[in-house]
């Protein structure tokens, strides 16, 4: 999105009371120190909010706001404007207006040559709005609709002319060589970012190849393909990964980038495995232009994050995020870093894999092939004179007790764990064959999440809790011991279903925490000879611990996610 200049928006923060001319001067030197836009750094560390900026962005152009989530869009006048223009230009056609001009969401309203363009282009007036991401992302999900129908038929044409080449003799072989795999490829990539999939899974069976696609969490079957033509996709995904074509017993890894029809650059992550039938494509899709987001986006509520920002501001100990995998640890890790990454600190990073580069933070990839392990990563990270270090996971005691000597050394040290939840990590330590006198010493926090899909917005509604939801509340309350329980909520919300969310009720993800600040009673209690993790809880319990459950019950309460999110994760 086009930026107000950065004088005009520091008079009009300074003006509001929102910063200080100090504040403002030091967000603007890290903006430029690390390539992001000065909006970007304000929203992430919560000076504004996205939606106060946007309004400040409307006002500074002169234009109305498009909120496309508020509006109709009328998609005869959308499909006026073929996809590939509307994201190049970064563009929704919206509305016909009775005069016969048309109202156009733009991504820069002030970009005149566009406006002349799509003038021309269309024959009409052009009336601009300014559009958010999500506003544009809206109007591409609906072209994304017929994406679906048109990559079930390319595939469908496709086929049918391998089936009428075998009709001329040619073999199942010969004819799935002429099938056109590249299309095929960048159809499935294309409708898949136009899906918002955070995971594409090619998975061959006895009879046809199943491509199914992750979409907030949830696996949706797209297609079925002939198994005719697995050879040469997976070669396909196999060449731009830059993996070994003649292998088909081991697994590999690998990676590449693709550039979809809006100009959005996508990081895939390529895993194959060999199965019963043949080798089993999986990736993982990460825009490589995303930036971290702020903990607000990420779902925490105000208490949250004061305990985390709390911690984060100390100069050493150890930070620990837990969750199975998938449940978003590292996107919350990277969000933590982004507000850490200063001047004055260096920051160091042992990952497997980097998910996304980050400016000005030395990210190291684990490779085992060349001797590199999170145990023997740290070891080195050690010597080049850290303040904060990023371990993505404590897998082992090797690694746990490095960083547990990492963080007593005034190191301050992020990691991950696997654990159910927040309290279970103690023992979990303790496995690793660390001594409880130096978990208590080291542990600042530990942090427990599970990722929940957000209520679409488009399609919200409440309505009135029923007897069964209130009965699987109360159990989830019995559970957990509560001794006095929030009350029942009366009323609840969920999507209905509606064209931006493909008709299910959801668009978007966002975290459900539990937050254990270790203080001295907490320490006390890891190192007392009859520890139990039970005592623990109930420790925890008297301090006003509030579990997973709880934090995503609030959240069911404000309409963000919806009660059977909050069951299914929890009770995964």
């Amino acid at each position: 999105m086009v930026q107000i200049p950065d004088k005009v928006l520091k008079e009009k923060l300074v003006k509001a009371g929102l910063i200080t001319e100090e504040e403002f001067e030091k967000v603007l030197f890290d903006a430029k120190r690390m390539g992001q836009s000065t909006a970007d750094i304000l929203i992430s560390r919560n000076y504004l909010k996205s939606d106060y900026y946007t309004g400040l962005l409307a006002e500074y152009f002169g234009v109305p706001l498009a909120k496309l989530s508020t509006r109709s869009i009328d998609e005869s006048v959308l499909r006026l404007l073929p996809e590939n223009i509307a994201k190049q230009k970064r563009v929704i056609i919206f509305r016909r207006e009775k005069d016969g001009s048309l109202n156009v969401a733009m991504n820069d309203p002030n970009d005149l040559t566009t406006i002349e363009f799509l003038s021309s282009y269309l024959k009409a007036k052009i009336k601009p709005f300014l559009a958010t991401g999500e506003d544009l992302n809206r109007g591409y999900a609906l072209y994304g609709r017929r994406s679906a129908e048109e990559f079930r038929k390319i595939i469908e044409d496709n086929i049918k002319a391998s089936l009428q080449a075998q009709i001329y003799g040619k073999s199942a072989k010969e004819a799935a060589a002429e099938v056109p795999i590249v299309a095929i490829v960048d159809n499935i990539l294309s409708y898949a970012i136009a899906s918002r999939a955070s995971d594409i899974h090619l998975e061959i069976l006895e009879e046809n190849i199943l491509v199914r696609y992750r979409i907030d969490g949830v696996l949706h079957e797209i297609t079925r393909i002939p198994k005719e033509v697995h050879p040469p996709i997976a070669a396909r995904f196999k060449l731009l990964s830059g993996l070994r074509l003649d292998e088909h017993s081991k697994p590999q890894d690998g990676r590449f980038r693709f550039q979809a029809s809006g100009g959005d650059v996508i990081d895939i992550r390529v895993s194959v495995i060999p199965t019963f039938y043949g080798e089993k494509v999986e990736m993982r899709l990460l825009e490589a232009t995303s930036r971290p987001l702020s903990f607000e986006e990420l779902g925490m509520l105000e208490d949250t994050i004061k305990v985390v920002k709390e911690n984060i501001a100390k100069t050493y100990g150890i930070i620990l995020i837990t969750g199975p995998t998938g449940s978003g640890k590292t996107t919350t890790l990277y969000s933590i870093i982004n507000v850490l990454n200063r001047p004055e600190v260096n920051i160091n990073t042992i990952e497997d894999p980097i998910e996304y580069e980050m400016k000005y933070v030395n990210q190291m990839q684990v490779n085992p092939q060349a001797g590199i392990t999170f145990a023997s990563g740290l070891r080195a990270l050690l010597r080049q004179d850290p303040n904060i270090i990023l371990v993505g996971e404590i897998r082992d005691s090797e690694t746990g007790d490095i960083a547990v000597q990492a963080a007593l050394t005034g190191h301050l040290v992020l990691s991950t764990l696997h654990t159910n939840d927040a309290p279970t990590a103690v023992p979990r330590l303790f496995d690793m064959k660390i001594e409880p006198f130096l978990v208590a010493a080291v542990l600042n926090m530990i942090m427990a999440q599970r990722l929940v899909r957000r209520i679409c917005q488009d399609c919200i509604t409440s309505f009135k809790v029923t007897p069964e939801i209130a009965n699987a509340i109360k159990n989830q309350f019995k559970g957990l011991e509560l001794e006095n329980p929030p009350e029942i909520p009366k009323t609840l919300y969920k999507g209905e279903g509606c064209s931006v969310c493909g008709g299910l009720g959801y668009k978007g993800r966002l975290s459900i925490y539990e937050n254990m600040n270790v203080d001295e009673e907490i320490r006390n209690e890891i190192v007392n000879p009859n520890f139990t993790l039970d005592n623990l809880k109930k420790i925890l319990r008297k301090k006003g611990f509030v579990t997973m459950f709880e934090d995503g019950l609030r959240k069911a309460e404000r309409g963000m996610t919806t009660i059977e999110e909050i069951l299914r994760v929890i009770r995964e």
